[in-house]
């Protein structure tokens, strides 16, 4: 009886691969699997099958059904697809389908990401939900720092007595350069992208999250003219051989002297202003320096940082940053 199943089975397939229509599927359905179809038929046979012999052929029996039926429901399907009226002309062309394309923030950052890649910078990437210690102590950040508020900064609980203090939503990707310090020690040279998170009330240039990419290098001396050749580079690269950079001081906690860059164009406006702030840097501070064990005797280094959506609107020409995510399709496909 096994081999009649085997050949039932054989005979069946074969049988339903020749089939050229749903009518002849069903057909093929009430010839084979039907209560009056062959495989029952067969299976009549089982009770003169001996009582040693049954479970061999039952399961032989089983796997041929489940076979069968399963055959049957694929070829079913596939002229259910096909549908009632499918025209013969096979050659007719299709539907389009419209083609997504990169956002512009992230075509913004890849091409940000290039020029740094081009001057011999690593990518480092780290965690957006950071401990209190690497977001603000390591760098600098005193206690009693504005940033450090509540009403400034997303904490993710109120846990005082953790190693390394609360946890928050990362207010800059600084973190990311002292987890590498850490791990990598001195000499390097990284830049560092992502998203960040602040408690900023929602305009035309604020957020309450925004991608940013920073870089940091650090080595024996290292000094400001590098800083200031670096960034002068990098932004004639991305905007246009024109574009003059200045540098005014300022005061961050994890550099001195600090800066802020802003970028101009000879005779000619930006976004309405002839100087546009975009970026901060200035030298790592020594006491960074100290508590990622470097010791600032031997190294000097520079880090900035530069929002990677005020670079977009620069070079787009976007005058709010609420049109990057309202996710309006006639915005968003004028940069594929």
């Amino acid at each position: 009886m096994i081999e009649q199943l085997n050949q039932l089975e054989q005979d069946g397939l074969k049988a339903l691969a020749a089939t050229d229509s749903a009518e002849a599927v069903e057909a093929w359905r009430i010839e084979y699997l039907s209560r009056q179809g062959q495989m029952p038929k067969l299976m009549e046979g089982m009770k003169d099958v001996s009582k040693e012999d049954r479970p061999v052929v039952g399961k032989t029996a089983n796997r041929v059904k489940i076979a069968l039926q399963q055959a049957f429901e694929v070829r079913q399907a596939e002229y259910a697809l096909a549908g009632p009226g499918l025209p013969e002309d096979t050659s007719l062309p299709g539907m389009p389908v419209a083609a997504g394309s990169v956002h512009v923030v992230q075509q913004t950052l890849d091409d940000m990401i290039s020029i740094f890649r081009k001057m011999g910078f690593a990518l480092a990437e780290g965690p957006e939900i950071e401990t209190e210690w690497k977001n603000f102590d390591a760098l600098n950040t005193p206690e009693d720092h504005p940033a450090r508020n509540e009403q400034d900064t997303f904490y993710l609980n109120l846990n005082e007595e953790a190693k390394e203090g609360r946890m928050l939503l990362r207010t800059h990707t600084s973190p990311v350069q002292i987890r590498t310090m850490l791990k990598q020690k001195a000499p390097l040279k990284i830049i560092a992208p992502g998203r960040c998170y602040r408690r900023d009330e929602v305009d035309a240039t604020h957020g309450m999250f925004f991608h940013q990419i920073e870089g940091l290098v650090v080595d024996k001396g290292i000094h400001l003219g590098h800083l200031k050749g670096t960034l002068e580079y990098f932004f004639r690269e991305f905007v246009g051989p024109e574009i003059v950079v200045r540098f005014r001081p300022h005061f961050f906690p994890f550099t001195e002297p600090s800066f802020e860059a802003d970028m101009g164009r000879e005779g000619l406006k930006i976004r309405g202003k002839d100087w546009v702030e975009i970026a901060g840097c200035g030298m790592v501070d020594p006491a960074v320096f100290e508590s990622v064990e470097i010791d600032p005797e031997e190294y000097t280094g520079f880090a900035f940082g530069i929002g990677v959506e005020r670079m977009a609107m620069i070079r787009h020409e976007i005058p709010d940053l609420r049109l990057f995510y309202d996710n309006d399709i006639r915005f968003l496909s004028q940069f594929r």
